[in-house]
Formats: C-alpha cells, sequence, structure tokens
C-alpha cells in the first residue's frame, strides 16, 4: 500500500470547499449507507469546510433540512431505467451519470469525493481530469451483491444481483483513476491495498455523541434490523427458531417493515415479541434495556452501523465474527458462531451483571476509533 502524505493544514478551514456526490438523499439518516454520508457530510461543515452536497434523487424527497446545513446543495432524478440493466456497466453506476452534475463540477476546482462506486463514473469523465477524485468505498461491492443473491429467494431478483456482482467485479478496477480511496474498515483496507494505491481507512462517521450505556441487568435479548432486507429476516427466522426454540429467556426482535411470514412466525411462541416499526426513540429504548443485543450477519461487508449503535447504547453486545469485518472493536464484543454457542453464550451472559468498567472500556475503545472529531480531522488532511 502506498502512503498517503497528510498535509499540514494551516488555512482557514472556511477557505476548503468539497463537492461530495451522495448515491441518495442521505436524510433522513435512518439506513447504513446514508449514516455515514450524512454525519460525515455534517462533520465537515461544522468544522467550516463549504461542503457543495450533490445528490441522487429516487423515492427520497429534497430536504430542507440538508439546505440549512451546507453551502449548497444540488438535486438530480436518478435514471432508473430498465435499459440500464443491458448495459456493460453496472446498473447502480449507469443510472447515476448526470450531465448537469459534470456541468455543475466545472465551474469550480474543488475537489470531489464520490460516495461508493456508485457514483464513480466520474473518474471516466475525461473533462474532470486534473482535478482531485476520492471515493468512499461503503463495501466491496461485487461481493456484497453476491451475498446478495445468495439470500435472494426471488429467482428474478437473483439473477439481477448475480449479474451486477460479475458487472461490479468488473468494473471496480475504475478506482485506479481515483487520487483517493477511503474504505471504512480494516477488513477492506487489506482488499483494496492489494490492487489499488493511495488507500486509506477512515472509519464510519455515525450519530452517537457519548456512551449511555447501563450497568446492571435487563430481561431480554434483542435483534433489531430493517426486516424487508432477506440477510435481516433470515436471521431474525433463525434465531427464533434455531436459538430462543427451547431458551426460556424472553426474546424480542424490532425493525421495519416485517412480512406478513415473519410476522406469522412469532404467533406460536412463548416469551418471544416483534416490535415492527419502532421510532428512534421507542428503537433506543429497547437497545438501552436489553440485556444482549444480538448481531449477526451472513455477510462479511463494509461495517454495520447498527454494531455501533448497540455498543454506544446497550450492555452486552453478542456477534457473530463477519459482524466485527475488520471493525476492530473484536474486544468490545461476545462471538459466537453458531447456534449452539448462542445459546451457551445468551445463558452465560443471563448469569452476569454488566459491570461499570464494562462502559469504562467502551468509552475508551469508542472514543479513540471512532471518535467522529477525530475522524473528520483526519479527513480534512486528506482531502484539503
Amino acid at each position: 500500500m502506498k502512503n498517503v502524505t497528510l498535509k499540514k493544514y494551516s488555512k482557514n478551514m472556511s477557505d476548503i470547499h468539497l463537492h461530495i456526490i451522495a448515491f441518495d438523499i442521505p436524510y433522513p439518516a435512518n439506513y447504513g449507507g446514508v449514516i455515514d454520508v450524512f454525519y460525515k457530510a455534517r462533520e465537515l461543515a461544522e468544522k467550516g469546510v463549504k461542503v457543495h452536497l450533490h445528490c441522487f434523487q429516487y423515492g427520497r424527497r429534497p430536504s430542507t433540512h440538508l439546505k440549512k446545513l451546507f453551502h449548497d446543495i444540488h438535486y438530480y432524478k436518478r435514471d432508473i431505467s430498465k435499459m440500464h440493466l443491458i448495459k456493460s456497466q453496472p446498473y447502480i453506476v449507469s443510472s447515476r451519470i448526470s450531465e448537469e452534475l459534470v456541468q455543475n463540477l466545472l465551474k469550480d476546482n474543488y475537489p470531489i469525493l464520490m460516495e461508493g462506486l456508485h457514483t464513480s463514473a466520474l473518474l471516466e469523465e475525461p473533462r474532470l481530469d486534473g482535478r482531485k477524485r476520492i471515493v468512499r468505498t461503503h463495501n466491496i461491492e461485487h461481493e456484497y451483491y453476491q451475498n446478495l443473491a445468495k439470500v435472494e429467494s426471488d429467482i428474478f431478483k437473483k439473477y439481477y444481483f448475480y449479474n451486477e456482482a460479475s458487472k461490479l467485479k468488473r468494473y471496480e478496477k475504475v478506482l485506479k483513476k481515483a487520487d483517493l480511496i477511503l474504505v471504512i474498515s480494516k477488513h477492506d483496507e487489506q482488499y483494496f491495498a492489494k490492487h489499488y494505491e493511495h488507500v486509506e481507512f477512515v472509519p464510519a462517521f455515525h450519530p452517537f455523541k457519548t456512551v449511555t450505556c447501563k450497568p446492571g441487568k435487563g430481561k431480554y435479548v434483542l435483534y433489531h434490523g430493517n426486516l424487508s432486507v432477506a440477510e435481516n429476516s433470515n436471521a431474525a427466522r433463525f434465531l427464533l427458531n434455531d436459538v430462543f426454540d427451547d431458551l426460556n429467556i424472553p426474546f424480542k426482535v424490532a425493525g421495519l417493515s416485517p412480512s406478513k411470514l415473519l410476522i406469522n412466525q412469532f404467533t406460536n411462541h412463548k416469551n418471544i415479541e416483534l416490535v415492527p416499526n419502532p421510532d428512534d426513540n421507542t428503537l433506543h429504548k429497547l437497545i438501552e434495556n436489553a440485556h444482549v443485543n444480538i448481531s449477526i450477519t451472513a455477510q462479511r461487508t463494509g461495517l454495520k452501523l447498527k454494531l455501533l449503535n448497540t455498543l454506544y447504547n446497550g450492555r452486552f453486545c453478542l456477534v457473530n465474527d463477519k459482524m466485527l469485518n475488520g471493525s476492530e472493536l473484536d474486544d468490545l464484543c461476545i462471538i459466537a458462531n453458531n447456534k449452539g454457542s448462542i445459546k451457551r453464550t445468551i445463558k452465560a451472559l443471563f448469569e452476569k451483571e454488566f459491570k461499570p468498567e464494562n462502559v469504562d472500556e467502551r468509552i475508551s475503545k469508542l472514543s479513540t476509533l471512532y471518535n467522529n472529531g477525530n475522524n473528520v480531522e483526519h479527513l480534512i488532511k486528506l482531502v484539503g
């Protein structure tokens, strides 16, 4: 890996301008990818950087809140035509190409930060040659799409995910044209550093300011996630049917848009509760009051922001090893990788109290590695 030389920046932050190209409108910041985009951009703006935010729009509405935060903001309609499915470029890329965006970028010479491989078509735009172009990777995208395909039951969606994974693997070499690649986890850093130069680890930005974990004991285990996502609904079903089938410990599942099939599976179980579509305050209280927050995934990709949520706000955090994925948070979690070890670990944890020293350990680790303030200063040195 080629080390990135950090500039000593002495100029006023208000002299720094940065274009950020977002793959979606990042507010409300209520799902994984946009959480990092929104809080990164907000931290930069709070430091005095003039953020020019460009958003691809599909399904979400323009936000007056964003307008208040940033120097200026532009919206571009994402072209979701099925014609993009037959192109050689990945659909997530070709559907986010905009001449209007290019014209806006040509009005000045400021650095450009592209969020995800999704917005990286700008690397192939010759009119932007000579500009500092940076890509923030949120995943190893072809691996992410391969794993989506594996858990998808709909045959047409499965084909789309496999086809997109193949295109993304071929397309990824466009990153050789980037001046800098900002990766979100140590696992991703190892992968990208093998293939590209100028790779730098910048941890995920997030909404959590302080560790609020409560010492003591809770009365239930919690799993939470967006239940409309196949991976999360599969995880909930696994815990329901294979882990809590014979555990006499209360179990709650909370999340957005559970399917009727999943809802029906909760009707014949004792000590088990589904909390559909909780608001932010309800979810926070569920995490805070649980004795164990369990987070498992079938995919070793990116960084799961819900892991940070449970570490900042909950008691014991039980995960499988794929959940950690180079996050460097192993010391703060308990790891179990199959139904037998998960059952045994849950039983053992319910015999223990979450102690003040456990809270102190969280504060020490999280306030260093996942400190938004420290990480934004590092980012400014890289892009300024």
